[in-house]
């Protein structure tokens, strides 16, 4: 007889929820936590669309070297995720997230002083160590605040706290560059700063130099070494497609529409649907578990896709916005939940021993997608239009059902 899987909440083992009525807001630390998580995400967020605007308004680089900001930003971030969990055990939580806020915040202020492509890359790369720093040891404490099968719902809380930020700076950073100069977004690239003492609260609710609980209940059950990364390849797979979806539309929206407002609001509906469900797919995973989940999900972001793709054919005008916002309210939808179920995913196939190890992949991939979807729907757009690259994204998602549907099948026969 399969013995359960400690790993899967204990509410789908027993087919009847079994949670703690308390909200998960009031776990010690997790306060602490979103935090660090609005805080650090805001000065990620402001700075995205407005550190490339600012070398071609106020220097002399052209969109190539535009490109390149973000770029190497995403560039430092992925070089430094795998190697934050080794960084933890030898200099501990509080410190190491302290000094990934200061990496990212403090290279804020100094952009004012120098619009120059050099200077400007370099400090871009300082805040994509900053970055890489922040998002494997604040996802990675989001799942070690909490008994496991509360995970979903930490998850959720600390999406809902970066997501904010998101959804609030990254379509408004630009314009507010544009129109009361880019000192005010300066000054919101450095909100990290002020998220310093929280780290060091949050830390004391934590493993101490660690990124694992050595005493935790399914410690004996946990796979290691060359098995913890092959057992992480499924959820890589469907959150890098999913990403490569969600960065194609992201950095496209502007070109996909004929008037210009048309995109605004198709990135609201997007950014705002993906949060509200990146936010409540955490607690409803815990009690009817991760693994059925997943697969309902692909086909809904396949479908959205698919309607994106006919929508955008040619560009969208006010006569198709009821289409445009429906079909990115839709992509939206799918994109913020299978981050959450495929982080969650990840957590469990790692183990408890291998926290910081799936936070570092799951992270790594994340980055990785949304940079690979801008370059590759780029490309294909430029020979063959933006309904084919946008359909191209789709047949992407649909090759990774077979994956989900294996492991809905598998939770169901343990």
């Amino acid at each position: 007889m399969n013995r359960p899987d400690p790993a899967q909440p204990a509410s789908a083992r027993a087919g009847a929820p079994d949670l703690p009525r308390t909200s998960v807001w009031a776990v010690p630390g997790m306060i602490a936590l979103a935090v660090v998580a609005f805080t650090g995400f805001s000065g990620y967020a402001a700075l995205l669309p407005a550190a490339p605007l600012w070398v071609v308004r106020e220097g002399t680089s052209d969109s190539a070297g535009a490109g390149a900001v973000n770029f190497v930003l995403l560039a430092a971030t992925v070089a430094t995720q795998f190697a934050v969990p080794w960084i933890i055990r030898r200099a501990g939580w509080g410190p190491v997230l302290a000094a990934g806020m200061v990496l990212l915040g403090a290279p804020s202020l100094l952009h004012g002083f120098t619009a120059d492509l050099a200077p400007t890359l370099a400090l871009s790369a300082v805040r994509g160590v900053g970055f890489g720093i922040l998002t494997v040891a604040a996802s990675a404490a989001a799942v070690l605040l909490v008994e496991p099968r509360r995970r979903g719902a930490a998850v959720g809380a600390y999406s809902l706290a970066l997501s904010v930020p998101n959804v609030l700076l990254m379509p408004s950073g630009g314009w507010i560059g544009d129109t009361w100069g880019f000192w005010p977004v300066f000054l919101l690239g450095a909100v990290p700063l002020v998220g310093i003492p929280a780290c060091f609260a949050l830390a004391r609710h934590l493993p101490e130099r660690s990124t694992h609980a050595p005493d935790h209940h399914e410690a004996a059950d946990a796979p290691a070494g060359r098995a913890t990364y092959l057992r992480l390849i499924p959820p890589s797979l469907i959150l890098l497609t999913v990403t490569l979806a969600g960065g194609a539309i992201i950095t496209f929206a502007p070109q996909l529409v004929a008037v210009p407002w048309l995109s605004a609001v198709g990135l609201f509906a997007f950014g705002l649907t993906s949060t509200l469900t990146r936010w409540r797919i955490g607690a409803f995973s815990d009690r009817v578990g991760v693994d059925r989940l997943l697969w309902p999900f692909v086909i809904l972001i396949v479908l959205g896709l698919s309607a994106l793709a006919w929508v955008v054919r040619t560009p969208v005008g006010t006569e198709q916005v009821a289409a445009w916002v429906a079909a990115c309210a839709v992509v939206g939808i799918s994109y913020g939940a299978l981050q959450n179920l495929t982080m969650l995913q990840a957590f469990a196939a790692a183990g408890p021993r291998r926290v910081g190890a799936a936070s570092a992949v799951w992270n790594a991939g994340f980055d990785t997608g949304t940079g690979t979807g801008a370059l590759l729907v780029g490309a294909v757009a430029l020979g063959a239009g933006f309904g084919p690259a946008m359909a191209l994204t789709a047949a992407l998602c649909l090759l990774t059902l077979p994956w989900a549907l294996r492991s809905a099948r598998t939770r169901r026969a343990s």
